[in-house]
């Protein structure tokens, strides 16, 4: 049964790090209380030989987590990239997960090649190389067209790597439920539908044509951005577990001493790839929701290079306007608009009193503000601000989320290349450039615009519908109940209003 099968599979997860040594490593790199420190060691020891061996090359916490699967992986390449929270050792350990695991052998992936794309690996290229990376889902082979004698990069799903990663989703959605059930208040937080939002981006990174749409997508939405680029998909060699992509030559992002060594300006690249990452989600609403180190390089002339599109999040207009204005008003310290914000967007409860969050979100705020430039933390804030929305009531927002881990994600990708970046600094001119061409006259004349033209395309089907109504209003069915004669006179000239008011509307904005 399911149910047993992921009890089993979380005490399991429990017992791989105790047996891999990775508990107190983890522990201590987390800076737990000495006593949670010796109640797990004292509660995980007589389990130990209940978990995976893993690996013994690799160091405790980077063999714990590759021995228990991809989902696991995933989280592990998150932490990777905050060595303010989990150490510099330990997230230098980690950086192993992004694209330096063990790869499945040559005459696998040249099987899988040959059957998805349906012909000889030497017919399609006249080079195929070893693998060049293997990640958490997938590996990366390096490989040359015969037909047109250009480098590519082929990349190839892992052996049964759905199965595996249903495997853990199931787990997690079981971890979800018992939260539920033995903590009812954490059901504000909504965990299984955030496993829910966690599954629907995961899977899709199973399907390497969704992953080709994406990059297409993303290249042609940031085709002017300056020192950015994006290969292009090869949609003749993609299927779903096949993708051919053009070759992204370039030094990893991750290797400092590499960047060093070849003069680029490393503080310059810190703030180029937080401020892509935002203008990519506001102006855009489509932005790379992997954007770890083990996924960009930066080419010979200085451009970021990114790929791996498996994960992209978005974000619809409203919402990211929403997100704007909430970092706008952090970024100029007004707190009664963020909380104004908050309540506008429906996020707090409207029976909660506003001026108690305004200024429970300056004590969020002010003590950030006033710290050195080093010190000011994108992720510091956001888990300030959860600790006071959570007092105001506030639910999770589960289309949020990516984004969040996401920012998390490349403000500490940013601080491995200067340490010393003012994240509020560098954001500063993206937000102010998004809320001045979006939130303002400018964005009202445009919205109204908008709403004009979809008025307007309904005004030749206004009569049809005005007698639609009226014969549904006139029914005798006994489901429902008449509205009054009145109301339908008031319903119709309403319905007469909005849409001359939208075609008189659309002849003037469109002039």
């Amino acid at each position: 049964m399911r149910g047993p099968h992921n009890l089993w599979r979380l005490i399991r997860t429990g017992a791989t790090f105790e047996r891999t040594g990775a508990m107190g490593v983890a522990l201590a790199a987390m800076e737990a209380p000495p006593r949670l420190r010796l109640a797990a060691r004292v509660l995980g020891w007589p389990f130990r030989f209940l978990g995976y061996r893993g690996d013994p090359s690799l160091p405790p916490v980077t063999r714990a987590i590759t021995a228990l699967g991809p989902a696991y992986i995933k989280f592990g390449q998150v932490l990777s990239t905050r060595p303010d929270v989990v150490g510099t050792e330990l997230a230098n350990q980690l950086r192993v997960l992004q694209d330096r695991l063990p790869p499945f052998d040559q005459a696998t992936a040249r099987a899988t090649v040959e059957g998805e794309l349906g012909q000889p690996v030497d017919a399609i290229f006249s080079e195929f190389s070893e693998p060049v990376a293997a990640a958490s889902i997938a590996q990366v082979h390096r490989a040359r067209l015969a037909a047109t004698d250009e480098e590519v990069a082929v990349k190839i799903l892992r052996p049964g790597i759905e199965r595996a990663f249903r495997r853990d989703i199931d787990a997690f959605y079981s971890a979800a439920g018992l939260i539920e059930t033995l903590s009812p208040a954490s059901r504000r937080l909504r965990p299984t539908e955030v496993i829910t939002h966690f599954e629907g981006v995961v899977m899709g990174e199973l399907d390497l044509r969704l992953e080709a749409a994406a990059a297409s997508q993303f290249a042609a939405n940031t085709r002017g951005d300056a020192g950015f680029s994006v290969p292009a998909p090869d949609w003749g060699l993609t299927s779903r577990r096949v993708m051919t992509i053009g070759w992204a030559e370039g030094i990893p992002l991750g290797d400092v001493p590499a960047l060093k060594a070849a003069g680029h300006d490393l503080p310059a690249l810190a703030a180029r790839v937080l401020q892509l990452f935002l203008s990519h989600a506001l102006r855009d609403g489509l932005f790379h929701g992997d954007m770890h180190q083990g996924n960009l390089k930066v080419a010979p002339d200085g451009a970021i290079i990114a790929y791996d599109f498996g994960i992209m999040g978005q974000i619809d207009a409203y919402t990211r306007r929403i997100y704007a204005e909430i970092l706008y008003g952090f970024i100029r310290r007004d707190y009664d608009r963020v909380a104004e914000v908050h309540f506008e967007a429906g996020y707090v409860p409207p029976d909660r009193d506003i001026h108690a969050f305004a200024r429970a979100l300056t004590a969020v705020g002010e003590p950030i503000f006033g710290m050195a430039a080093n010190q000011i933390s994108m992720a510091r804030l956001l888990a300030y601000l959860f600790e006071v929305t959570e007092k105001f009531g506030m639910q999770t927002r589960t289309e949020l989320i990516l984004l969040q881990r996401t920012m998390v994600v490349v403000e500490g990708v940013a601080r491995s290349l200067d340490p010393h970046i003012n994240i509020w600094q560098v954001a500063r001119p993206i937000v102010e450039s998004y809320v001045r061409d979006n939130i303002g006259p400018r964005a009202l004349a445009r919205d109204l615009r908008r709403t004009a033209q979809v008025l307007g395309r309904f005004g030749p089907k206004l009569p049809q519908m005005a007698e639609a109504f009226l014969a549904r209003q006139n029914d005798p069915a006994p489901a429902r109940e008449p509205a009054p004669k009145g109301r339908q006179v008031r319903l119709v000239l309403l319905a007469v209003g909005v849409f001359a008011l939208g075609a008189l509307a659309g002849r003037f904005l469109l002039l």
